[in-house]
C-alpha cells in the first residue's frame, strides 16, 4: 500500500495547537542551550558590543528570511514547510535537497541537546561521571554521563510520540520558566552589574564579529518549526505566518539581553576563565552559588524547548518526504493511536541516543556541521519565494509581505544574497572557516541523503500537482 493511500484512508495529523503553543515552539526552538555555553566565547571573540552587533545583524538576516517563510507558510500551511514550498516552485529534487538540508540542521541540534544535557547535569552533580569508556578528542566519556543523555532522549522522543498536544504543553510551560530566568538576569544586572565590566566593547575587529555571526544559523534555527507543524495549528494561516517573524524578533531580543547581562556581571578576564560563563555570571550578579544553579536550570529548560521543538520539526519533515514518496513509506506511517509520525520520531530519536557516547567535544562539531545545511535550506526557500512570485502571481497569499509592489521582490532578493553570503563564511580561507570534524559530519549526512536523492523521480514539472506526480511515479516504479 502506498503512502498516499495510507494517508488518505485514515485520519491525518491532529490540529491541537493554538497561538501561544505555536509561538512557544518557534521561540523555544531557538532558545536552546547555546546561550548558556557559548556566551563567554562570544564576549571573548568580539567584546560586548561586537557580540551585540553580531546578534542584531544575525537577527536581521534571519528576520528577512523569516519574512519569506511567513508568506509561504500562510499560503501553504502543510506539515513539512520547506518541502512543500520548494516542491511547488522548483520540483521534487530541489525539494528533497532543501528538506534534507533543514532536517540535517534539526538532527544536529537534537543530537547537540542530547550531549548538552549530561554536561549541564554534571555542573549541578559534579560526581556524576563514572565507569570510563573511552576518550574522544581529549574528553573522557563515562557510561553514567552518556546514559543521562540517552535517558533524556528516550523521554523526549516518547513525549513526542504521545502527541503534539503533550509536546506543545511541555514547550509552553518550559518557555514560561525560561522567560522568568530572563527576567531574573535583567534584574540581577541592574542590582549587581557594573557598566565598566562590559569592557572591552569590541575585540578582534571584523574577525571577532564574524566568529560570532557564523553561529547565527545554529542559534536562530527554530522559527521554521512553525511551518513544519502548520497542519497541527488551529489558527488562521495568516496568523501562522506572522508568528514566524515575531518569534525571530523575540529570539534576537533574548540573545542581546543575555550578552549584556552576562558581560555586566564580572570583568572579561574573569569570565574567560570560568567553565560556563553565563551561569557563573548569574551567580556573581546575586552573590550566590545557588543562583548559578538556577541559571543552569534555565539552561536545562532551554535544552528541553529546543530539543522538543526540533525533534517535532525534523519528524514532520521526514514524514512529509515519505508522504511524497521521496523516502521509504515506513517513515510516513502514523502511530495508530496518537496519529504522530512515530517511525520518523524513532529514527531521529535514535540518532540522539548515540550522540552522548562521543563526548562533550561533539557540542562544537555539531554546531558547526549543521549550520551550512541550514543555510542551504534557507537559500532554497528564498529562491522559491522569488520563483513563486514570478510564476504564480495570482496564488492565494493570505499574508503578502511587501504588498503587491516591488517590496516583496526586494525582500526575496535580500534573503537570497544574505543567505549566500552567510554560507560563504564557512568556506576554507574565510574568517570563520570550519575545522575538518564538522565537515566530516556534514559529509556523512549528505552521503546518506545521496542514497535517497537518486531515487527521487526526475523530469517532473513543478506546480500545484507536483506531489501527486511524484507519488504516481513512485507507485509505477514499485509495481
Amino acid at each position: 500500500m502506498s503512502t498516499s493511500h495510507a494517508s488518505n484512508s485514515s485520519p491525518g495529523l491532529v490540529k491541537t495547537l493554538g497561538n501561544i503553543d505555536a509561538l512557544a515552539l518557534g521561540f523555544g526552538a531557538m532558545i536552546g542551550f547555546g546561550w548558556v555555553v557559548l556566551t563567554g566565547g562570544w564576549l571573548e571573540n568580539a567584546g560586548t558590543m561586537g557580540a551585540v552587533v553580531a546578534m542584531i545583524v544575525g537577527g536581521g538576516i534571519m528576520g528577512v528570511v523569516g519574512l519569506a517563510y511567513a508568506e509561504l507558510t500562510a499560503a501553504m500551511p502543510k506539515a513539512g514547510g520547506e518541502h512543500n514550498f520548494i516542491l511547488r516552485a522548483l520540483g521534487p529534487r530541489p525539494s528533497f535537497l532543501g528538506s534534507w538540508a533543514i532536517t540535517g540542521g534539526y538532527v544536529t541540534i537534537v543530537a547537540f541537546e542530547a550531549v548538552a544535557f549530561p554536561r549541564t547535569v554534571e555542573y549541578i552533580l559534579p560526581g556524576m561521571s563514572q565507569i570510563p569508556l573511552w576518550t574522544v578528542a581529549g574528553f573522557e566519556v563515562n557510561l553514567t554521563w552518556a546514559l543521562v543523555g540517552v535517558l533524556a532522549a528516550v523521554v523526549i522522543t516518547w513525549i513526542n510520540i504521545r502527541g503534539v498536544k503533550h509536546a506543545g504543553a511541555l514547550q509552553t510551560f518550559v518557555v514560561i520558566f525560561l522567560l522568568a530566568i530572563g527576567a531574573l538576569l535583567i534584574a540581577g544586572s541592574f542590582v549587581g552589574g557594573e557598566v565598566q565590566n562590559m569592557q572591552p566593547l569590541f575585540s578582534n575587529g571584523m574577525s571577532g564579529f564574524f566568529a560570532v555571526l557564523v553561529a547565527v544559523p545554529f542559534l536562530f534555527i527554530g522559527f521554521d518549526v512553525i511551518p513544519q507543524s502548520a497542519e497541527e495549528v488551529n489558527i488562521p494561516a495568516k496568523q501562522i505566518g506572522k508568528l514566524v517573524v515575531f518569534s525571530v524578533v523575540l529570539a534576537t531580543i533574548w540573545y542581546v539581553m543575555v550578552v549584556l547581562t552576562t558581560s555586566s556581571a564580572m570583568p572579561a578576564e574573569q569570565l574567560s576563565g570560568v567553565d560556563i560563563a553565563t551561569a557563573d555570571a548569574f551567580g556573581a550578579l546575586f552573590g550566590s552559588d545557588f543562583m548559578a544553579k538556577v541559571l543552569i536550570a534555565g539552561g536545562v529548560a532551554g535544552i528541553l524547548t529546543s530539543w522538543n521543538s526540533l525533534l517535532l520539526g525534523a519528524s514532520r519533515l521526514v514524514y512529509s518526504l515519505a508522504r511524497s514518496g521521496m523516502l521509504p513509506e515506513w517513515f510516513g506511517q502514523l502511530h495508530p493511536k496518537y496519529r504522530t509520525p512515530a517511525n520518523a520520531l524513532i529514527f531521529i530519536g535514535g540518532i540522539s541516543m548515540i550522540a552522548p557516547f562521543f563526548g562533550a567535544e561533539m557540542l562544537g562539531w555539531l554546531v558547526d556541521s549543521g549550520a551550512p545545511s541550514i543555510i542551504v535550506a534557507y537559500l532554497l526557500v528564498s529562491v522559491t519565494f522569488l520563483v513563486l512570485r514570478r510564476k504564480e502571481p495570482q496564488m492565494d497569499r493570505p499574508l503578502k509581505v511587501g504588498g503587491n509592489g516591488p517590496g516583496g521582490l526586494v525582500i526575496g532578493w535580500a534573503s537570497v544574497i544574505l543567505t549566500a553570503a552567510l554560507f560563504s563564511l564557512y568556506m576554507p580561507g574565510m574568517p570563520a572557516s570550519l575545522s575538518w570534524e564538522p565537515w566530516v559530519i556534514f559529509a556523512v549526512w549528505w552521503v546518506l541523503g545521496a542514497v535517497f536523492f537518486f531515487k527521487v523521480p526526475g523530469g517532473i514539472a513543478p506546480g500545484i500537482d507536483a506531489e501527486e506526480q511524484v507519488l504516481m511515479a513512485v507507485r509505477a516504479r514499485r509495481k
